[in-house]
């Protein structure tokens, strides 16, 4: 039967020579040269002052230390999000208050954002779902009104931008992912941007386990300790060097990204719609990475529908998260309030498979099949 995943990491020729040359050069552990090159690639695409981590979330739990998260502080953040957005305050001790997402996308909504803020938030932390940017017009002037820092959580956005500006370099601090499900990938990894110079020369000591390692190789300091809380939260430099590559080959995996989305855009925008299902709506402030093609449907019984008859024919399509509020984990500390946007995503969206070397052929397979299944 054929068959056709959900996602598979596009790996070529540069990524194996570079982790060969890195193995070659005997500096294997963080901050090499690889690192080094990485951070300069990230600088040329706009990202401003940045440190490679080992994940996504070890960046969010960086930053839950750089903006002294504690106990009796308050951080929004969205419902329908990924949990790593959550556990990095929650482990600080932090009040997580959950915003509905706007109607028409899954991003955190500015109105329900205002609603939740008290004397004690500390944080506001939006999610740009899919690579699309939240409204951040309207959140940086409601995080400026009330003096609150913003952690934009770009875990999908490489190579997005809201008016012109990269994300992830909005608020105070941005994070991005690596994973290898990302639109370039490491198999793990992420990175953390930050604006402001002081609090990067200290996030160089949260990420080096508190001491002021960094410093001491740059000839600042004469001798290192335990300066700051930290852990360990910088990379090998063999997976800088494989990322190095990738980061190298972005234009030519968002070509083919883009490619992708939108031949299944022409294939089922305006179709689909017959049926009671949408597409993804970009908004006017926001580009498209090509991180994800999702549907929206009518319900959950019609999406699981379109699910188990995808898996029969060999196609691997995902749903996406629980949210958070009514998680397992969480639900018992919910305050009650619905969250009906975020629910609804959570019943209704439904992504299709999209890597960089999925073929037209499956591409136009998928999207027949789509119609067909719906069609039933």
């Amino acid at each position: 039967m054929l068959t056709i995943p959900f996602n598979r990491p596009s790996v070529g020729k540069r990524e194996l020579d570079y982790i060969g040359e890195c193995l070659a050069g005997g500096k294997h552990s963080g901050d090499g040269v690889f690192t080094k090159r990485c951070n300069e690639a990230f600088r040329t695409l706009g990202l401003g002052n940045i440190l490679l981590t080992t994940s996504c979330t070890d960046a969010l739990e960086m930053a839950a230390i750089l903006l002294r998260i504690g106990p009796g502080d308050e951080v929004i953040l969205p419902s329908f999000t990924f949990v790593s957005s959550a556990n990095a305050f929650a482990l600080r001790g932090a009040t997580l208050r959950f915003a509905d997402s706007e109607i028409g996308n899954p991003n955190i909504a500015p109105d329900a954002i205002e609603a939740l803020i008290t004397p004690r938030t500390k944080a506001i932390v939006v999610v740009h779902y899919a690579g699309v940017a939240c409204d951040m017009d309207r959140i940086e002037e409601i995080a400026k009104r009330h003096g609150i820092a913003i952690v934009e959580d770009a875990a999908q956005a490489i190579d997005s931008y809201h008016r012109g500006r990269p994300l992830g370099t909005i608020g105070a601090i941005g994070t991005m992912s690596f994973h290898e499900t990302k639109n370039i990938s490491a198999g793990e990894g992420g990175l953390i941007m930050i604006r402001d110079e002081a609090l990067y020369h200290r996030a160089e000591i949260v990420r080096e386990k508190g001491t002021n390692r960094s410093a001491f190789f740059r000839g600042e300091v004469d001798k290192y300790g335990w300066v700051d809380l930290g852990s360990s939260f910088l990379p090998s430099d063999i997976l800088a060097a494989y990322l190095l590559a990738q980061v190298e080959r972005l234009p030519e995996i968002q070509g083919r990204r883009c490619a992708i989305w939108n031949r299944y855009d022409q294939a089922l925008s305006s179709k689909v719609s017959a049926y009671g299902v949408r597409t993804a709506v970009l908004p006017e402030w926001a580009t498209n990475n090509a991180h994800m093609f999702y549907l929206l449907f009518e319900n959950l019984e019609q999406r699981q529908r379109v699910i188990d008859g995808l898996r029969a024919s060999g196609i691997t399509a995902a749903s996406h998260y629980i949210s958070l509020h009514s998680s397992p984990f969480f639900h018992r500390f919910h305050d009650g309030r619905p969250l009906p946007n975020s629910d609804r995503f959570t019943d209704t969206i439904l992504r299709l498979p999209m890597f960089a070397d999925l073929a037209d052929d499956d591409v136009d397979l998928i999207s027949d099949r789509v119609l067909e299944l719906l069609e039933k």
